[in-house]
């Protein structure tokens, strides 16, 4: 099993936080991952994408040109990624801030609220882990627990308070995962 995903967005909406914890986490869970950050000169507001690579066996190549899935963030990022993806392949969408459909027939969309979510939580800053939580879900390439183990690795030291919030953003991302 080889399967590339795309992670994509504006820059400060923590698109390449939320590869970085998947590989992470998948790595965690015994997999061979690749991870390959990228994002535009002025960062916050440009955009910023990610391709992670997680696999069962030797990758040969980080490049996903042809991605299985699509965590996308904004509307910008749905028409640059929509005619990328494979032939059945999943989109994660937020749909807060897409306001529209993929124009493909052939793709499995999962429709998050993500940043009217978070308001609801009370924290924007779980945008991106609500989204996570729907694609971790919906593929079942890794589980919720792994990537809260992946998160705390990767945020030692940050409050219980905060650990919670994002804990509470990827069950309500699964939910709407499961809602499909």
């Amino acid at each position: 099993m080889t399967k590339k995903t795309v992670f994509a967005g504006f820059g400060g909406q923590g698109v390449l936080m939320m590869g970085y914890v998947y590989a992470v986490s998948a790595m965690r869970d015994g997999k061979e991952v690749t991870y390959l950050p990228s994002y535009g000169a002025e960062v916050r507001g440009g955009t910023a994408n990610c391709t992670v690579v997680v696999s069962d066996e030797e990758i040969f190549s980080p490049v996903a040109s042809a991605p299985d899935y699509a965590v996308i963030m904004n509307r910008p990022s749905l028409n640059r990624y929509e005619g990328m993806i494979k032939k059945d392949g999943i989109i994660v969408l937020n749909s807060s801030l897409v306001d529209r459909d993929p124009s493909r027939d052939d793709l499995d969309v999962v429709r998050v609220p993500a940043n009217d979510i978070a308001r609801k939580l009370g924290s924007d800053r779980t945008i991106n882990m609500i989204m996570l939580g729907a694609f971790v879900t919906k593929t079942g390439i890794t589980t919720l627990e792994s990537i809260m183990n992946g998160l705390t690795e990767i945020v030692k030291g940050k409050k219980a308070s905060v650990m919670k919030l994002n804990r509470k953003g990827l069950d309500m991302g699964a939910e709407y995962a499961l809602k499909k």
